[in-house]
């Protein structure tokens, strides 16, 4: 069997941690930061798991992700 291909757009944003979850960027900080409120840009700092039904989208183009 050949290789399974890996999504090029998968392996440059997403990571998946020991216990299986996918971590991601925090969505909403590339501009517009004047406009959101302090607690808003507190809490997407650092990086972020996906939520189950975002995990069953994403882990299907990663098939070589442990």
């Amino acid at each position: 069997m050949p290789k399974m291909k890996t999504k090029s757009s998968c392996k440059k944003r997403f990571k998946v941690t020991a216990s299986g979850r996918v971590k991601a960027g925090q969505a909403g900080k590339s501009h517009g930061m004047i406009k959101r409120t302090n607690k808003f840009i507190r809490d997407a700092r650092g990086t972020t798991t996906l939520s189950k039904a975002d995990e069953q989208i994403v882990k299907p183009m990663m098939p070589y992700a442990r």
